[in-house]
Parts: C-alpha cells; structure tokens; sequence
C-alpha cells in the first residue's frame, strides 16, 4: 500500500510506499527535490510538513533539532510517510536551483560498448550525491588546471552512479588513458553540474531529439528523465553514426519505442559497409529528421553531436522547417586537436577557452 504526497506550492502529486524515503519516490516518479547528500547529512532536503503522519528515519539530530521537528520540519532524503502526506518544498527545475559542486570520484566500471567507445561509470561518496538535470555535463580536473568535460547518460533519478560516454580520439592524450590506463577503482575529481542543455519541463510540444555517435548520451538521459516522470509528449528520436557499431546501445533505444507508444526512433547510417547488411534508413541523421517532419513550427529540438552536424541542423530546422529559434537546443561536440590543449573527449565537448561547452 502507498501513500499519496502533495507538493506545495507547485501542487504536484507523487505515491511513495511505505519502505521508501519521500526523496526516493519523488525521483523515481520524475519529480525533482532539493538534495545533496542524500544520507541526512547536509540539510539540502529540508522541507515542511503540512499535514500527515511521518518518520523521520535516520536524519540526525544535529542537522534537524527536535525543535525543528516539532515545528513540522523534516529532511525528505531520510523521512518516511506513515499516511498520505502534503508537504511544502521547492522543486528543482532551472539552472539556478542547483548548486555547481566539486566532489572526488571513483572509477567503479569500465565497458566497451564499441571499438571506440567507453561506458564510464563513477561513484561518488557515500554521503554524497550531485543533482543535475538531464541534458547536463560535468567536468573532469585534471593537473595544472586543465579539464574535460563529459555529458551525464543517467537521468537524475538514477544517480547511484555517473554515467559517461567517452569516444576515443586517436592520438588524444586523456582518452588513451581511458582506454589504456584507466581502472577500476581509480579516483578522480570533478566538478559540475554544467550547462544549459537540459529538459526543459515546463513544455507540452512534441520533441525532436537528433544525436549524432557519443551525444546519444544527454539524449539518453533526457528520454531516462522523460520516461520516470511519466510524461505524454511525443518524443521523436534519430540517432546517426557511420556504421552500426556507432549506434552502441542500439537495443536499449529500441527499447524505448517498443514500449512506449509516444517515443519512436530511427537509427540512420552514413556510411554501412555492404557487410553490415543495413536495412533501415541512411543518409545524414538531421536530413532523416526532416524528411519526416517538413514542418517543425510546433516542437522543440534537442541536438547534440559534432559541430559541423549541430550547425547544418539549426540552419535548416529554422529556415527551411519553421522551427522557432527559441526551441532550438544544442551540445555541440567538438574533439580538438590534443596539441592545442581542447581535446574534449568523453561523451560532450566545445572549444570555449574554458574547455566548457556551450549550448
């Protein structure tokens, strides 16, 4: 049996059952509260309860006074419903919600999904958690001030582990040691959540969502995120590569189609050697797009994959598909040469000269 709980002010409604904290089910529901540790350390989650019966759990008792608790106060990330609940706390939906965070890491798995591509798994303390949203990128410290930056794969609610998607580059320095060096157990420093490409909630269009190789990881976390919170907007995917080793999660996108009625993907080819016996479309990905969509006046796009795809993509979604400029969102990934100093590796890249990305 759960309980039903009501968010003041935003008057969202999510069910928790009896065996989770309320910071749980709120994520796993889509919904997204304040936190940061996650373990009842840090207060980050502190709401007020306005009516309802709760447990408290292991929040302690130096971060939430009995004080506080008599006056109706909890922290959500370790107070469980006992009755249906309404509770006051703000939601996390903009940039300006969400503190920037520099934490340590561990390397906890390393998967070649491709020849060429690396899923990157980290774990960060067990009284730590980084809130993000989905779309976001954190970047990696190295020496001497560098850094590079690398798209999150996982939506927000699934944030026992950061998910990175690193491409190799050849020659490149810092995915050589991805490849080569890097292990198990490795720590590491990062710093994030970082830029403005992320879901934006507060529509209702039909989305169109191109990736072009690695950017299907903010893709990815933007459907995760989509699919959590439940919601009914047509999502329309189209994931490019050259040949089908590219599409490297091939099934899971598959998966998402099959199972939802309003998501459908299409995987496009470039470049499918006659080997590869390649059936389904071809071409370049945003041309696919468009071909299937020539009026695109009531979407939004998400875009994201190397420059030169991301560029073709705005200049024809706008002037040739009625796209409002204001709905156009972008990662462009930008693999430098290693000798400038900008090589951008992992799953999301640009040339600012903070080794950012923009958006």
């Amino acid at each position: 049996m759960g309980f039903q709980i009501s968010v003041q002010p935003s008057r969202h409604s999510f069910q928790a059952a009896p065996d989770e904290t309320i910071l749980e089910a709120a994520l796993r529901q889509g919904l997204s509260l304040p936190y940061g540790c996650r373990d009842g350390v840090c207060g980050s989650c502190r709401g007020k309860v306005l009516s309802g019966q709760l447990e408290h759990g292991k929040a302690q008792i130096e971060v939430l006074s009995e004080a506080d608790r008599q006056a109706g106060f909890a922290l959500f990330c370790c107070a469980m419903a006992k009755s249906d609940l309404c509770i006051e706390s703000r939601e996390v939906r903009s940039l300006e919600d969400i503190p920037i965070r520099t934490l340590p890491a561990r390397v906890q798995k390393l998967t070649r999904a491709a020849p060429d591509v690396m899923i990157v798994e980290l774990k960060l303390p067990a009284n730590e958690r980084l809130q993000f949203l989905a779309g976001q990128y954190i970047d990696i410290l190295l020496k001497e001030g560098r850094r590079r930056s690398f798209s999150l794969a996982n939506a927000p609610h699934a944030d026992d582990v950061l998910e990175l998607h690193v491409r190799q580059v050849p020659g490149g320095q810092y995915t050589g040691h991805v490849f080569d060096t890097m292990k198990e157990r490795d720590i590491l420093r990062l710093r994030g959540p970082q830029g403005s490409f992320f879901l934006r909630e507060d529509a209702n269009k039909p989305m169109l969502l191109v990736a072009g190789g690695t950017g299907f990881a903010p893709i990815k976390a933007i459907v995760e995120h989509a699919i959590a919170e439940a919601s009914q907007r047509p999502m329309y995917i189209y994931w490019g590569g050259r040949g089908r080793a590219d599409l490297y999660l091939l099934p899971l996108a598959e998966q998402w189609s099959a199972e939802h009625a309003h998501i459908h993907f299409t995987p496009v080819l470039s470049d499918s050697p006659e080997e590869e016996h390649w059936e389904g479309r071809t071409g370049l990905v945003h041309e696919a797009a468009m071909t299937d969509h020539p009026d695109l006046s009531d979407y939004q796009a998400y875009v994201c994959g190397a420059p030169a795809m991301v560029r073709a993509a705005r200049r024809d979604f706008l002037t040739r598909h009625q796209l409002p400029a204001e709905e156009f969102f972008a990662d462009s990934f930008d693999y430098a040469a290693e000798s400038q100093d900008a090589l951008q590796a992992m799953a999301g890249s640009n040339s600012s000269s903070t080794e950012g990305r923009a958006t």
